[in-house]
């Protein structure tokens, strides 16, 4: 039987009526903008601060909450995402400020601020509420307004969440509709908002087919690709210590997020002492006839299996028949090829690595593009080298936006164990048809107007140094019932009332058919 999902209408009312719905929702949103645009900064960054001290505070509990309802992934490593979401991405970006005017008196320019307005993010199953934090973190420190559309597997965690990340900007100070959330999104639904005039810019991060909607919505989107990061250790690096960080980041969260390897690639002379290495860090070799079968398990004629998803090593072991030591952290599947005709060098979101030895640097390098041509062009790579020729022979080869050195990918291409920006959006630019080609920040949520003198040093420039925008008061109030002047009978509530949290009545398999839905264009090829 197929999954019911409820929705915020009947099946059976119009088209007009989902419009209705979500133009009261998205008015809402556009209100509070128009009001949160008027904020200072000390009054903005106040806001932002209470925001990112709750969700820092609650990111235990809410790690716990997504694995119970998703059904996958490790409690403490979806505590540590969903902290470094909050305070120290709001650090990171502290000093950086997107809400005063500027003047730049050697070009004789002025740039006023220009938020974007109403937003519209999706959020993904895997990584649910780091993405939450993130999006509505991003959203507040430009002053832009919010409306978060959680995937169905995750939606009561997602709902909790923004419930309480909502109260806490309010009493702060936001405007009310500031962040809103769906309570109960369905395709349709998703497709008025994509699609509403109203909506200023899409964050879309998902599976293939909604980052494409999004796209094709006739509004601004910033949409990301799926990652298949090859990894390559050449003969220069530190062969133990790239073992650690390799195997330390592939079962990080059991690889669900996009930026872990997938494609270990090595040379002939560092075949055996990274197998040992990596052997010593936890993770178990396969022979050939069990790469056949963890093969066979992954892949199938529909794509990649999705039980295995966020899955651990032992429980995938199990599935396939094979026997492993309880304290297996990873499984290492050697292969002879890497292209269309091996399944295991695609993107695995499992603790599931391939393994592939090189004749050369230059085969290995040429491996590492295939990899990445497979699936997950423009994502991340890594190379684990202390050889900078080949360091930059590789990183100018791989077609991709993000080379981490000599560090794990799940959290360096992600900017939480290197100086990238850090993000849980990861554009992959024009490799990946992505319009965003680094990592997303605040910085793609805002605009600048250019106040431009003329050039000529005989034309003087204005003194704006001693001036500063107008923001008017007193504010107005956004109204709680959504439209202006709209009846109290039209109020949509958009976020949940109740504390309480059970799954009692979610049925296991229809959220994995849900997650299967989401990621088979995706994992397919």
């Amino acid at each position: 039987m197929e999954p019911q999902i409820r929705t915020l209408v009947d099946i059976s009312e119009s088209q007009a009526s989902l419009s209705g719905r979500a133009d009261i929702v998205l008015e809402r949103a556009r209100w509070a903008s128009y009001i949160f645009q008027r904020f200072d900064k000390k009054r903005t960054m106040k806001i932002v601060d209470a925001v990112a001290n709750v969700a820092h505070s609650h990111a235990g509990e809410w790690a716990e909450q997504v694995v119970v309802e998703t059904g996958f992934g490790v409690v403490s490593h979806k505590k540590l995402k969903n902290e470094f979401t909050a305070k120290p991405l709001v650090d990171y970006y502290r000093e950086q400020d997107l809400v005063s005017m500027r003047v730049k008196e050697e070009k004789k320019i002025v740039e006023i601020p220009r938020p974007a307005g109403v937003i519209f993010a999706l959020i993904p199953s895997t990584n649910p509420i780091s993405t939450l934090n993130f999006k509505i973190i991003l959203a507040l420190i430009t002053r832009n307004s919010i409306v978060i559309s959680p995937h169905p597997a995750a939606k009561k965690s997602c709902i909790d969440a923004v419930r309480i990340l909502t109260e806490a900007a309010i009493s702060s100070g936001a405007p009310e509709g500031a962040i809103q959330v769906l309570e109960t999104p369905s395709i349709p639904l998703i497709e008025e908002f994509m699609s509403s005039p109203k909506t200023n810019v899409i964050l879309a991060t998902g599976g293939t087919a909604m980052v494409r909607a999004a796209y094709s919505s006739s509004n601004p989107a910033i949409g990301v690709g799926p990652g298949n990061a090859p990894v390559f250790v050449d003969s220069s690096a530190d062969i133990a210590l790239a073992a650690n960080q390799i195997v330390t980041s592939k079962s990080f969260d059991n690889s669900v997020l996009c930026t872990s390897e997938s494609n270990l690639i090595t040379l002939t002379d560092v075949d055996k002492p990274l197998r040992k290495s990596l052997k010593n860090e936890g993770a178990y070799i396969c022979n050939n006839n069990e790469v056949v079968q963890i093969r066979n398990y992954l892949f199938h004629p529909n794509g990649f299996n999705v039980e295995a998803l966020g899955r651990d090593a032992v429980w995938i072991a199990r599935e396939c028949g094979i026997r492993v030591p309880k304290k297996t952290r990873i499984l290492v599947t050697p292969i002879n090829s890497i292209g269309i005709e091996e399944p295991l060098a695609r993107e695995k979101l499992c603790p599931v690595l391939s393994f592939y030895v090189a004749n050369s640097p230059k085969q290995a390098i040429a491996q590492s593009r295939a990899t990445l041509r497979a699936t997950g062009a423009g994502h991340s790579a890594v190379i684990h080298s202390q050889n900078e020729r080949m360091i930059l022979d590789f990183a100018s080869r791989v077609e991709c936006y993000r080379v981490v050195v000599n560090a794990s990918c799940s959290l360096g291409a992600s900017g939480f164990n290197t100086n990238l920006a850090p993000s849980f959006t990861i554009g992959t630019g024009f490799y990946g048809r992505s319009s965003l080609g680094e990592n997303l920040g605040p910085q793609h949520l805002i605009h600048w107007t250019q106040i431009a003198y003329n050039s000529d040093p005989s034309v003087a420039f204005g003194k704006f140094n001693e001036l500063s925008l107008s923001l008017d008061g007193p504010l107005p109030r956004s109204p709680s019932d959504g439209v202006p002047g709209s009846p109290k009978s039209r109020r949509v509530d958009t976020t949940s009332t109740s504390t309480s949290f059970s799954i009692d009545n979610v049925n296991r398999e229809e959220l994995r058919k849900l997650i299967a839905e989401e990621l088979k264009n995706v994992l397919k090829k």
